[in-house]
């Protein structure tokens, strides 16, 4: 792929291939614009309870505060009180960030036993068709399976498609934070999968990176989210060519790294469709977000690394076998997401995949992809691999050993 060209011959092709790639996804998977949350769906229940809730005579907070401001509601609040919220509401407390890690644990597994039994009923309700009472099914077993001992859920929404996030390590007490942002197709249902695509899905790709991180540096508490809390495009459809979802998604990762505890050094790692959304977030994110690394990406919706206005390190990488290096690398209209990321124009630190195959395999334990990705995540930037000949990867490389 190559990045923008100032030809205007060439840019008006570019555009009518984005517009013909445009109708060519939109006749073999149809239009996948996501519809607004329904009143009856149970956050949209919850939400309305919270609204109307009362504590001590007082009414609770609105969930659009800032962080730092339901930090301090709940700072204030007894043990037995905290409680009491997220055993009340569990779907609004398990998701208000600002709220403690610990509660919101709490009340995500209160959630997710409440899930699981709406799902086993609809498991045997026979007003719903073979295939939606197959997917109750799927659903009650993710719900089971999130509820195993020693999962610590972060956020939980069943609602729709379902949106979730899981932490691995220690996150009050962590010294580095990473946050995997997955692309398209990610789901309650999806959040998961067996084997061999186990480190393809959000929660399979956040422990191979949590554990790769470990043995990089022993001695740094780290953790890492699998962040799955963002509607994603549903297959490679028109969705998937804009960056409307991205910019909602956006907005929800700001929220998140604003509520991260601490100061401690956050890298965001984004595949595939994630890359746009942080792309999109990039000028916003809190100055504690160090690193911004994508693999697979079809473009971050601006046309050099500069234009991302952040002071964050900008990686970027893409093995020779990712079917992604044939999407056209152009914005027209707002379809598409702009120039090529590994593209030396771009400016991002380009490092190597070594042995990582196809679209999904960057974060396999044992490729180069992956111990790149750990060596960003703990900061040992010595240890990050970069692709033959990229300038940018390898003069950072050396002003990071500096300062």
């Amino acid at each position: 792929m190559t990045s923008f060209d100032s030809s205007p011959t060439l840019a008006a092709w570019r555009a009518l291939l984005a517009v013909a790639v445009v109708f060519v996804m939109l006749a073999t998977t149809g239009w996948t614009a996501v519809r607004h949350q329904r009143s009856d769906e149970p956050r949209a229940v919850a939400l309305a309870a919270w609204t109307r809730g009362r504590l001590a005579g007082h009414p609770l907070p609105d969930v659009d505060e800032p962080p730092h401001r339901l930090a301090q509601f709940f700072a204030t609040l007894t043990n037995a009180q905290r409680t009491a919220l997220a055993d009340r509401y569990p779907l609004v407390v398990g998701n208000l960030n600002g709220a403690p890690v610990t509660l919101r644990y709490h009340a995500n597994r209160r959630a997710l036993v409440q899930a699981r039994a709406v799902e086993r009923k609809r498991t045997h309700d026979v007003r719903l068709s073979p295939e939606g009472r197959a997917e109750a099914v799927r659903r009650m077993d993710r719900f089971r399976s999130m509820l195993a001992d020693g999962r610590h859920i972060l956020a939980f929404d069943p609602s729709g498609r379902g949106r979730a996030a899981e932490v691995f390590g220690d996150l009050d007490r962590a010294e580095r934070i990473s946050v995997v942002v997955p692309g398209v197709d990610t789901s309650l249902l999806t959040l998961e999968r067996p084997a061999p695509m186990v480190n393809a899905a959000p929660v399979g790709m956040a422990k191979s990176l949590y554990a790769a991180e470990r043995a990089a540096r022993p001695g740094t508490r780290t953790a890492v989210i699998a962040w799955a809390d963002y509607t994603t495009p549903a297959g490679i459809g028109v969705d998937a060519a804009m960056g409307n979802l991205a910019a909602r998604g956006a907005v929800r990762l700001e929220a998140l790294v604003d509520a991260l505890p601490g100061t401690v050094p956050v890298s965001l790692f984004c595949h595939s469709y994630g890359s746009v959304l942080c792309g999109v977030a990039a000028h916003d994110l809190p100055a504690k977000v160090t690193d911004i690394a994508v693999a697979g990406s079809p473009g971050m919706r601006v046309e050099n690394a500069g234009q991302l206005r952040t002071d964050a390190r900008v990686w970027a990488m893409r093995d020779h076998g990712d079917w992604i290096e044939d999407v056209p690398n152009l914005e027209f209209g707002g379809l598409g997401h702009g120039a090529d990321p590994v593209d030396p124009g771009f400016g991002a630190r380009v490092v190597s995949t070594g042995d990582a195959v196809g679209h999904s395999g960057y974060f396999e334990p044992g490729t180069e992809s992956l111990s790149n990705f750990a060596a960003i995540g703990v900061g040992a930037y010595a240890s990050v691999s970069c692709a033959d000949s990229d300038a940018a990867c390898d003069e950072g490389v050396v002003q990071d050993l500096a300062s």
